[in-house]
């Protein structure tokens, strides 16, 4: 039997076990890093998530009230008649006579020649919201809510003046001034639109 040859300069074999576990020092400091890494990935989901809210509510608001003056302007461009004015508390709309400044809180469409047709856009001042309503019972639709200013539409001339009869061609100028509370901000919104439009055709 052949037995291995031993060298008296080879150092001796050494076995090394593998440790079991993490001593507590380990343990303590990879949990605190573990730790701050998933609080610092739950604060900016959160962040995301207040951003995106926030972000949101801003496109409804901004976005619902320019479909509304969208669909104004294009009923005014095509009316036989408009007419400035207010909105009594019974509902009853009263128009600017002649000699008076042609700005109200209400403005009158006549989309034709039959006067029982019409369309209303008018700031409710119970509860500062601007709606719009038609001839037609039921068909009140909100456009803004916390509306600011009371006097949202004007009529004017080329220049910019105001008018202060109902004839003519007249630049209608509608300027709309609301805020929107923010569930996550301390100051709501604040949102100014303002649009100039005229008929096409003069009655």
């Amino acid at each position: 039997m052949n037995l291995p040859a031993r060298f008296p300069d080879a150092p001796p074999r050494v076995l090394v076990r593998p440790r079991d576990a993490f001593t507590l020092p380990e343990l303590l400091v990879t949990m605190t890093l573990f730790l701050l890494l998933v609080g610092g990935i739950m604060s900016a989901h959160l962040f995301g998530l207040r951003i995106s809210g926030i972000t949101e509510a801003k496109l409804n608001a901004s976005g619902g009230a320019r479909q509304a003056f969208g669909k104004m302007t294009d009923e005014i461009r095509k009316s036989t008649g408009v007419w400035v004015g207010n909105v009594t508390t019974n509902g009853n709309f009263v128009e600017q006579l002649d000699g008076m400044p042609q700005t109200g809180g209400a403005l009158l469409i006549q989309p034709t020649t039959n006067a029982a047709n019409f369309v209303v856009y008018f700031v409710n001042p119970s509860d500062s919201s601007f709606r719009r309503t038609t001839s037609a019972p039921g068909t009140t639709t909100l456009v803004a809510q916390s509306v600011t200013n009371a006097a949202v539409f004007r009529a004017m001339d080329f220049r910019g003046n105001v008018l202060t009869n109902s004839t003519g061609n007249r630049v209608f100028h509608v300027t709309l001034e609301f805020y929107q509370p923010q569930p996550s901000l301390p100051v709501p919104d604040y949102y100014k639109l303002e649009t100039s439009v005229t008929r096409r055709a003069l009655r």
